[in-house]
């Protein structure tokens, strides 16, 4: 069965003037037209491509690829705004809309937001939404913590930054785990910190157990042992120094270098860290 809004595996059937007609099966057959026509392309060929609705709603075929298919996530730019909602440039001749019921707030030309891709059970017609909650579910029994996860920033709340964990759920990374500048439509790498009582999903950059804290403390002595033994990076250091020579919060820093301090391998006060091994 053809698949709106995703790449179908079709047979080249038919060739005219102005491209190619592929078996669709019971949708009948889809035109490829001759500008994504691939170089050589012949009856009889199998083609990748991908399936959408035209500017006169005529299912079509492409071989482009656009920026997400139907199911998937995606940080797009609003192109136009017009009397039935929102377009955005998602690759292709046909802008991909938005409409108001599916706007969470007015979006504004120019700006680019996280929306989730869905195909209108009624219309067939592949649409956008920012309403990923709608789509996505927060609560998972399906991870562990310190699993390694692929996260899409989505959005901003008073606690912390929203995210979308793998293209299907939706998760929490808290103000405090948020060590770098971060912003709507990174896509970046992360852990799971945990799943809560009610199930819903707990995020984070990197962890602050004793494992972690040992790994940076090493690197750590590595570094006063490239400088001389001695580090102007201390405590009271600001946190975007820390983050982008050991791309660590700073409340992991502390840590790390609290428990060298208390190994005595090093010595610290207000402006510098000294190596102890390097002292005599």
């Amino acid at each position: 069965m053809l698949q709106i809004g995703k790449f179908n595996h079709l047979e080249v059937v038919n060739q005219v003037p102005f491209g190619f007609y592929l078996d669709g099966g019971d949708m009948g057959q889809v035109l490829l037209p001759t500008n994504t026509v691939p170089q050589g392309c012949k009856v009889g060929d199998m083609l990748d491509v991908f399936i959408y609705h035209d500017s006169d709603d005529r299912i079509i075929a492409t071989t482009k690829n656009p920026k997400a298919q139907v199911d998937q996530c995606a940080f797009l730019k609003v192109i136009s705004i017009t009397k039935v909602g929102a377009f955005l440039d998602w690759g292709l001749e046909k802008d991909l809309l938005v409409p108001f019921s599916e706007q969470d707030y007015p979006m504004a030309e120019g700006m680019s937001y996280v929306v989730y891709l869905f195909c209108d059970e009624e219309t067939n017609r592949i649409a956008a939404s920012t309403r990923l909650r709608d789509f996505l579910p927060e609560v998972a029994t399906e991870f562990e913590p310190k699993q390694a996860v692929n996260l899409l920033i989505c959005g901003r709340t008073d606690m912390g930054y929203k995210a979308v964990v793998n293209g299907s759920y939706l998760g929490l990374v808290f103000k405090d785990e948020i060590f770098k500048p971060i912003k709507i439509g990174y896509k970046l790498p992360g852990f799971i910190k945990r799943i809560r009582e009610d199930g819903k999903i707990d995020l984070c950059f990197q962890f602050h157990d004793k494992e972690a804290r040992g790994s940076l403390a090493e690197q750590i002595i590595e570094d006063l042992l490239a400088h001389g033994g001695l580090s102007t990076l201390t405590d009271k250091s600001p946190a975007e120094e820390i983050s982008q020579r050991f791309n660590v919060s700073k409340a992991a820093y502390k840590k790390a270098i609290g428990g060298l301090f208390k190994q005595k391998r090093i010595l610290l006060d207000k402006n510098k860290i000294t190596l102890v091994e390097n002292k005599g």
